[in-house]
This record gives structure tokens, C-alpha cells and sequence, in this order.
């Protein structure tokens, strides 16, 4: 049977203009961001750290774009629900607003959204919005990340909705005051107007299709893109089992109680066509700024979801069939003001969100993944000593890492984090033209994909000298130092995080995975791994054919061929990549690890640690093995850690072998 077109007025378009109005909203979006990309002044919003969207009269997201973050988008609608809560009633064609409030629903200070209301013959229709992560917020450290902040006093200027455009006329007075509590105004200023243009051109696009299909058809496809995108995912969500699955992931440790892991604790319960997530039972609020406020969970249970539905579009149609409850105020995923929250997206964000992947491999097996590296943030600032007027620098870097391994492939190598896979890495050239700052080495990582049947993705290696820099510091925001990126099914887990500074040398300092304002000069060098992904499935199950190819490719050791996968690799000539595998040495290798390992995790934590100190262990022995953690820097072993972190290794690795009976 044919289907009967209706008239927009009848609230159904007919399925041809529906469906070109629907695309029409998303290149609207992309448009908005190929502007931001020509027009912008940082490097780091040049680099992608910046997303866009279009909303309804009510703040509902109609439409991101083709290759937006993901924690923005599911924060976006919050932004501009803000702005009309605060500016009811006096909101006008031609003004234009600004917000950064992490404790509104936004995601920490840095990320600032631009929000320009769409009127047509005097009534407010749509709402174009533009987020972009501003390269300094203020703060006690360049860049605005602070590991010490305890508060949001610490962390940069706060902005609540306010308006920089007033009925057409540039409030430059509002945008001078942000922009010259920060280090970089002439930036700021800068990118505020090439967001504020992406807006226009947005506006612009809106007028175009009213002018083709009328004010009403174009108003009731903002209503049925949300409709259509519910119907799907509850029609998705219909298809899978009625049940509770729960789980949980960490950040490294609060430094107001001592070592030992905290908890972020994901529960979802599937009813019918509805998904609700529940994070209450996540541990308190910390003292320090991984934190996250109540959007930024809401967007880390969303991002999970949507991670395993990827051929559903996003837009609020999707948050009607998924509930998220972020719980009361003054847990680590809803830390609430004033607690710190600017290294949110290194914190709790993506523990949401891998806590969330472990639960959707269990319920769509066939796309199932172990855990992914951790996103994180490595700053240098100061004075560039290359120019006469020694202006502010800032040299503002992330890496690519490894994903989880995946059922029935490996995890990917080198790639942009899950908190946002259109980030781009920073190019090498621009940076050392920009900073005085030069990157001496930039590589994958050998072993640093977690081992399993499916091996995780592999991380990646970035090092550099300072070279006439003055007056500067060094700050890193990240985490899994501790709670290292775990495999799932009886795989095993990837490498610690952390920064080495002047490593091999007499100067030579562990940093950790979180620190802020530390002092450093010319001829200082530095390095840091992004960890790779966690593996999937027992790893001594994996065909020794795939470990040899793994050891021929650079991505596994014959070190760690033997010692992770049970696979002995003799090597012929490595000039050649001439590589073989002893078949009956693998074999028998395999049988005498089967049978000792599950006595690895009972091993006194004390005597293996002792073991690391001398020189017979390794990190990776621990981390995968023995499931002891240490001070990285100081060979001291966390008692309290180690026994989470072992109970953690038991559930998802250990138990899953076959020898574990």
C-alpha cells in the first residue's frame, strides 16, 4: 500500500522532504563547521576540539554533525536550555549568547558555546550553537588545567549564559572582560568570532530552506527528525532482553583520602523499548578536578549507548528512549559547584562510557570491546624566548592511543579517543612553528595493546625538548596510571599512563598521571605513552600465526610473544623481518602457563613488587600478571589499589579462562 502524504500542517511530511530536510540539517551543521575551521585563530580548535549543532525554539537538539565530539553533543541541548531559562522573555532577533557552565550542563570551563537564536517573522524557531575548546580558561596554570584545583575558583572563569551580541551589535566590552582574564586574549577573541560567524551561517542555511519549503514544513521536520530518531532507538532498544546489568570503572585516587581506586559505578536496566542508566551508587566527589558535573555523565552514558547503535542518528529523539540518572549531587559523576571538574573528560567522562561498553558487549556480544586509552591532555606554558616581546606560549597536546580489542577483530592502532573520534592530532610542523617546543620522537609503542584472543589496539609514544622557553611549567591530565585500560573475556590489560621528564638521565623524574605547575627549562625533555586497548579473550588462545604476524609488524616483542600469548618466536633475521614460531615450544609453553597462572594473582604483593625493584618483573608482568600496582615513580606498592585492582583483573580476565575451574 502506497503511504498517504499529509500536509506539515497534519504533523507528517511526505517521506522525499522529510528525508532531504533531515540531510539538509546536517550539512546546515558541517557548513557551520568547515567555517569555524577556516575562520578560527587556536591551534587546538583547528585541530577539531570543537563541535556544533542545531536546536529547536525549546533547546532540543535537532541535528549534530557529521564529526563532532562526542561528549559536546550530548551536552549541547543543556547549553542552550540554559540560555532561554535565563534570557526568558528577553531574547531578540540578531542577539547572540555565550556559556561555559560545566554546573548548567555544560562539560568544564574551557569548552565555550556560542548560541545564536533563529527568529522568522518575529517568533523564535531554532537555535544554531557552536562549542569550542578555548586553549586557556584562566586559572592558577597556562591552559587552565590544574590537578591541584579543589575548586572551580582555581580553574578559570566561569561564564554562565550571557550575551556578547545584543540585537545585532557586538558586545565587545562582555567579550574583552573573558578574554583578558585568560593568557591568550588575542585567540579568544578570535575564535569567540569565528564561532559567532559559524552561528550566522547557520541562520543563514535556516532562512534558505524556509524560503524553499515555508516556515511550517521546515519547523515540523525540527519536530520529526527528533520523532523518527526515537522511534528507531526504541524500536533497537525493543529488540534486546529485559534485564539489570551493572559494572564499574576507576579513576586513578583522590588525593584527599590516600591511594586506592574510585569507584564510578554504571547500572542499566532495559525495559521494554527504554534504557535507563543509574549512576548514583558512584563514589563522593574528589579533591581534584576529575570530577564531572551532571552533563558531562549524562553525555557518557549517552556515548556509550550510541558508540554500540551507530546507525541511529543522535539528536533528543535519542535521550527520550535512554533516561539517564546522574544521582544527588557530590559524587565523582556529579560533583556540583564548587567542586573541580575541568579534567572531566580525562576522568569521569570516559570511565562512564567504558563502563558502559562492558555492558553493551554483554548484550550485543557481536559488537563487543574491552576498554579503550584513556584521553589525555599534556600543557606547556610560558614565555617564548624565540621573540623579542617573549609572548605567552602554549603548547597544548593529545595523543591518539589504542581501542579495546573487539569479538572477532583487533582493537585499532593510533586512533582519536572515544571521548571524540573527529579530534585530530595536532600536526608536528605547526606546533614547533607555534611554540618552542621541539618533538624529538613520535611512535607506536610495542606491547602496549592489552594481549587477548583479539589483541587491543596499540598506544603510542610522544617525546620532545624544551628549547627557549622561559618562565614555564608543565601540566597532564589523565588518569589509568592505576586503573589501567582492562581487557574483558579473559583478555588482558594495556600499560600505565604517565610522564617521564629527562628520563635516563640524572634528572631523571616520574610525574605521574596527573600534575599541574611543574617548573621546567631549555634542555628539558620529556616523553609519555598513550596506553593501548585492552584485549579480548584469553590471549594464550590467540593463533600463534597472528602473534608472529603482531611480532613481524613492530606491535609485539618476542619478549612479550613468550611471556603474554605463550607463542615462542625465534628470531631468524630481523634486518628481513625473518620471524618464525617453534611449534613445540609453544606448545609446551602454553601448558606450564595455563597451569601456573591462575596462582599469579595470589602471589604475596609485597615479594612481586620486591621482584619489580630488582630488576626481574616488569610493568607490563604486573599490570597483567600479577595485578600489583605501584608508585611507578618510587617502586612502593599500593596495598589498597593492588587488591581492587587484582578483584578487578579476577572478574573480567581470569574467570573467563578455561583453566580458571
Amino acid at each position: 500500500m502506497a503511504s498517504q502524504t499529509q500536509t506539515p500542517a497534519g504533523g507528517t511530511l511526505d517521506p522525499v522532504t522529510f528525508e532531504v530536510l533531515k540531510n539538509s540539517f546536517v550539512t546546515l551543521v558541517d557548513e557551520m563547521a568547515e567555517q569555524i575551521l577556516r575562520t578560527c585563530h587556536s591551534f587546538v580548535i583547528y585541530a577539531r576540539d570543537f563541535s556544533c549543532a542545531l536546536c529547536d525554539a525549546e533547546g532540543n537538539t535537532i541535528m549534530q554533525g557529521s564529526q563532532d565530539i562526542a561528549v559536546h553533543v550530548g551536552t549541547l541541548h543543556l547549553k542552550a536550555k540554559a540560555v532561554l531559562e535565563d534570557f526568558a522573555g528577553d531574547i531578540h532577533e540578531g542577539d547572540v549568547f555565550a556559556v561555559n557552565d560545566p554546573y548548567r550542563g555544560g562539560t568544564h570551563f574551557s569548552d565555550v558555546s556560542i548560541v545564536r537564536p533563529i527568529f522568522v517573522d518575529g517568533e523564535l524557531i531554532a537555535m544554531a550553537q557552536a562549542n569550542g575548546h578555548w586553549a586557556d580558561m584562566g586559572g592558577g596554570t597556562p591552559g587552565s588545567f590544574d590537578v591541584s584545583a579543589t575548586d572551580h575558583f582555581g580553574e578559570g572563569v566561569r561564564i554562565p549564559p550571557v550575551r556578547i551580541v545584543d540585537r545585532g551589535v557586538v558586545r565587545h566590552d562582555v567579550i574583552g572582560l573573558v578574554a583578558h582574564n585568560t593568557r591568550a586574549p588575542g585567540d579568544i577573541v578570535g575564535d569567540c568570532h569565528a564561532q559567532v560567524e559559524a552561528t550566522r551561517i547557520a541562520e543563514q542555511e535556516v532562512f534558505r530552506l524556509i524560503d524553499k519549503y515555508g516556515t511550517a514544513t521546515v519547523t515540523t521536520a525540527f519536530a520529526e527528525v527528533q520523532d523518527y530518531v526515537e522511534r528507531l532507538t526504541r524500536a533497537r532498544i525493543a529488540e534486546l532482553p529485559d534485564g539489570v546489568w551493572e559494572t564499574e570503572d576507576h579513576v586513578d585516587a583522590d588525593p584527599a583520602r590516600g591511594e586506592g581506586l574510585v569507584a564510578i559505578r554504571v547500572k542499566m536496566t532495559i525495559d521494554g523499548d527504554e534504557i535507563r542508566y543509574d549512576l548514583s551508587g558512584s563514589d563522593p566527589a574528589i579533591a581534584s578536578f576529575l570530577n564531572s558535573g551532571a552533563g558531562v555523565a549524562f553525555s557518557g552514558a549517552i556515548a556509550s549507548a550510541k558508540t554500540f547503535l551507530p546507525e541511529i542518528p543522535l539528536n533528543s529523539g535519542f535521550y527520550r528512549a535512554i533516561k539517564v540518572d546522574v544521582g544527588p549531587e557530590g559524587t565523582v559523576v556529579n560533583a556540583g559547584w564548587p567542586n573541580a571538574v575541568t579534567g572531566c573528560v580525562s576522568g569521569a567522562y570516559e570511565k562512564i562510557m567504558n563502563a558502559g561498553f562492558e555492558l553493551w558487549s554483554q548484550l550485543l556480544p557481536e559488537r563487543a570491546m574491552a576498554c579503550c586509552f584513556n584521553l589525555e591532555y599534556l600543557l606547556i606554558g610560558g614565555r617564548d624566548g624565540r621573540i623579542d616581546e617573549r609572548p605567552y606560549f602554549m603548547w597544548y597536546d593529545w595523543m591518539a592511543g589504542g581501542w579495546g580489542g573487539r569479538n572477532g577483530k583487533d582493537g585499532q592502532n593510533a586512533t582519536s579517543p572515544v571521548f571524540g573520534v573527529g579530534l585530530a592530532v595536532q600536526p608536528l610542523e605547526g606546533q614547533e612553528r607555534l611554540t618552542p617546543v621541539l618533538t624529538t620522537v613520535h611512535e607506536i609503542i610495542p606491547d602496549s595493546g592489552g594481549p587477548g584472543l583479539h589483541r587491543g589496539g596499540c598506544g603510542v609514544r610522544k617525546g620532545g625538548e624544551l628549547t627557549a622557553v622561559e618562565s614555564s611549567v608543565m601540566s597532564y591530565c589523565c588518569d589509568r596510571s592505576r586503573s589501567v585500560a582492562w581487557g574483558i573475556a579473559g583478555g588482558l590489560p594495556s600499560l600505565p599512563h604517565g610522564v617521564w621528564l629527562n628520563r635516563g638521565t640524572a634528572r631523571e623524574r616520574f610525574l605521574g598521571a596527573n600534575f599541574s605547575g611543574v617548573a621546567v627549562g631549555p634542555g628539558d625533555r620529556f616523553e609519555r605513552p598513550s596506553a593501548g586497548g585492552g584485549g579480548y579473550g584469553d590471549p594464550l588462545e590467540r593463533d600463534p600465526a597472528e602473534v608472529l604476524e603482531d611480532v613481524i609488524d613492530g606491535y609485539v616483542t618476542v619478549a612479550r610473544a613468550a611471556r603474554d600469548y605463550g607463542v615462542v618466536v625465534e628470531e631468524v633475521d630481523a634486518e628481513i623481518c625473518d620471524f618464525r614460531v617453534d611449534e613445540q615450544a609453544t606448545a609446551a609453553l602454553r601448558e606450564r602457563q595455563r597451569a601456573e597462572r591462575p596462582g599469579w594473582l595470589d602471589e604475596d604483593p609485597e615479594q612481586v613488587a620486591a621482584r619489580y625493584r630488582n630488576g626481574e618483573l616488569d610493568v607490563l608482568d604486573l599490570v597483567r600478571h600479577h595485578g600489583v600496582i605501584l608508585d611507578w615513580g618510587t617502586g612502593e606498592l599500593l596495598p589498597r589499589t593492588t587488591e581492587q585492582y587484582r578483584a578487578l583483573l579476577r572478574r573480567r580476565s581470569a574467570a573467563h579462562w578455561a583453566d580458571a575451574a
